[in-house]
C-alpha cells in the first residue's frame, strides 16, 4: 500500500517517536538489571520477568502495532469515498445501502481531519508508551514507581482522545456540500 501524501506527512512524528524509543531502548538495554518490571499497579511495580528483548522492548512493539493499525486506518479513511459524494438515487440494495450502513466522513475535508486525528492520537499514545519506558528502563530494580506516573503516563491518551472525538464531533455538526 502505497500511503497518501497527507498520511505520509501526519506519520513523520509517529516514525520520529518510534525511532526515539527504539534507539533510546538499543542504549539501555544492556544497562537493565536481570529482572525489569512486568506490570506497575497503582502501588509500584508489582510483578517481575526477566529481561530479554520482547519483555524490555513490549511497548516500543505495542506502540509499532498500534503506529501500523492506526496509520491503516487513516488510509483507508482518505480513500473511502465522502457521503456528500456519494449520488442522492439509490438502488434499494444499492447505494441507499452502504450510504446507511457505512459511517463515511461527509466531505473530503473532514475525511483529512479525522485521518490527522487518527494519526495525531496515535503519538499521544506513543508519548505515553515514552513515559512507560522511562520506568521500565530504569538502572536499578525498584519497585517504588512516582504517584504522577498514572496521570503523565493518562494525559497524553486523553488528549489525543479528546482532539479524535472533537474532529468527529465537528464532522458530525457540518453540513454536506
Amino acid at each position: 500500500m502505497v500511503l497518501s501524501s497527507p498520511v505520509r506527512l501526519w506519520l513523520l512524528p509517529n516514525a520520529a517517536l518510534l525511532t526515539a524509543l527504539a534507539v533510546w531502548g538499543i542504549v539501555r538495554y544492556p544497562h537493565l538489571p536481570d529482572r525489569i518490571p512486568q506490570h506497575i499497579g497503582t502501588d509500584g511495580v508489582d510483578a517481575w520477568t526477566s529481561r530479554s528483548v520482547g519483555s524490555a522492548f513490549l511497548l516500543v512493539f505495542v506502540h509499532l502495532g498500534a503506529t501500523v493499525l492506526l496509520t491503516a486506518c487513516a488510509e483507508l479513511t482518505l480513500r473511502v469515498t465522502p457521503s456528500a459524494e456519494l449520488p442522492d438515487s439509490a438502488a434499494p440494495f444499492g447505494n441507499g445501502l452502504v450510504r446507511s450502513s457505512l459511517n463515511r466522513p461527509r466531505t473530503r475535508a473532514s475525511a483529512l481531519r479525522t485521518a490527522r486525528a487518527l494519526l495525531t492520537f496515535n503519538a499521544c499514545v506513543g508519548v505515553s508508551l515514552m513515559i512507560g519506558c522511562a520506568v521500565l528502563w530504569r538502572s536499578a530494580p525498584e519497585p517504588e514507581v512516582s504517584g504522577w506516573l498514572f496521570t503523565a503516563m493518562i494525559v497524553p491518551i486523553l488528549v489525543g482522545t479528546a482532539l479524535t472525538v472533537v474532529s468527529a464531533v465537528r464532522d458530525r455538526r457540518a453540513p454536506a456540500h
